[in-house]
């Protein structure tokens, strides 16, 4: 290849938009008619819910996908940034709310929730396997119990009430409609930013460094730093979907981050699959459909049993989850003509 073919040829972002191929796009123009031909509480308590959920588990997918890490934090760095929103914007408890417009408090929260990532990464990234996993669940459970007796600044129990999305040109963001769409807009923009991070010189690091930590500190990277940075992006998406998913409730409480929910985070990962961007989100449809109305046919109290079989289920199918059996399936689903040949190779 010629010098000239190198300073014509296709940027970066161009290799990146082709690789992509045809399916997201059509995704893409799904999701977007979807809200326009269902109910308004498909929009939004079906809708809203999973991409908000499906962020949180696509922060996992980041640790766990790329970097090896298996962390049970990710709900608690989400409820960081909503208690945040909560203390630094509005709420109707009477306790805290510094009164901060959303604007400022917002961003706050998120950056708070992604420090506190990088400082749970600080902690766990110099274990590996099922010490990182416990270490997690540990940090998780310590803030459910401490923000659950903590009645000064957490108050306790009962939590935030009152936290209201803002009303920008002149719509109010909790609205099915435009709370969907402002969703499905933090949730394309953290799938595009990770598909194309995986991709980047510090994606390709992380990878190496989940595969081969000891050859990284060989040539000279720094492991720490490489992981603990991850647990700061994967901070920022899981923050990003805390302050949605306290617009969607409109409180925030002890509830919310409890451990069982820091699990069903993990069932939502592995069930899509944990190799794939959009495959927290898939997972997460399951898990919403599920538990919306399954509990109808089974009762609420079962829904952990039902889900758990539904996971032992997927798992033992396919380690990979959804997107594996997919995998799986594809070349038997495709025409014969499209099939590919083996014969004749060496």
């Amino acid at each position: 290849m010629s010098i000239t073919d190198i300073a014509t040829g296709p940027s970066a972002v161009d290799r990146f938009f082709q690789q992509l191929g045809a399916a997201p796009v059509i995704l893409a123009v799904a999701l977007i008619i979807y809200p326009l031909i269902v109910p308004g509480f498909f929009t939004f308590q079906i809708g809203g819910q999973i991409l908000i959920l499906g962020m949180i588990g696509l922060s996992l997918m980041v640790l766990a996908g790329y970097g090896g890490m298996v962390s049970l934090a990710q709900l608690t760095v989400a409820g960081i940034a909503g208690y945040g929103l909560a203390i630094f914007g509005i709420n109707s408890v009477g306790i805290m709310g510094f009164g901060w417009p959303w604007w400022i408090a917002a961003p706050m929260a998120i950056a708070l929730a992604a420090t506190a990532a990088a400082l749970i990464g600080l902690i766990s990234v110099r274990t590996s396997g099922i010490y990182t996993i416990m270490i997690t669940l540990a940090i998780a459970t310590a803030f459910y119990y401490f923000v659950n007796q903590n009645y000064t600044l957490f108050n306790g129990f009962s939590g935030y009430r009152g936290i209201q999305p803002p009303t920008l040109f002149g719509l109010y963001w909790r609205d099915p409609l435009p709370f969907y769409y402002l969703c499905l807009a933090s949730a394309a923009l953290a799938y595009g930013l990770v598909l194309y991070g995986a991709r980047s010189s510090f994606g390709l690091a992380l990878q190496a460094t989940r595969d081969n930590p000891r050859r990284m500190r060989a040539i000279g990277y720094n492991v720490t730093a490489i992981k603990v940075f991850a647990y700061f992006l994967a901070g920022l998406i899981a923050g990003t979907a805390g302050v949605l998913y306290v617009w969607f409730n409109g409180r925030i409480s002890p509830g919310t981050i409890s451990v069982a929910e820091s699990i069903g985070i993990l069932v939502i990962a592995v069930i899509g699959g944990l190799r794939h961007p959009i495959g927290p989100f898939l997972g997460a449809a399951v898990y919403v459909l599920m538990k919306t109305f399954a509990i109808d046919l089974i009762g609420a109290e079962r829904f952990n049993t039902l889900i758990g079989l539904v996971f032992l289920a997927i798992v033992f199918i396919s380690p990979d989850g959804i997107l594996g059996l997919w995998q799986r399936l594809k070349p038997h689903l495709a025409p014969t003509s499209l099939r590919p040949h083996h014969e004749g190779r060496d």
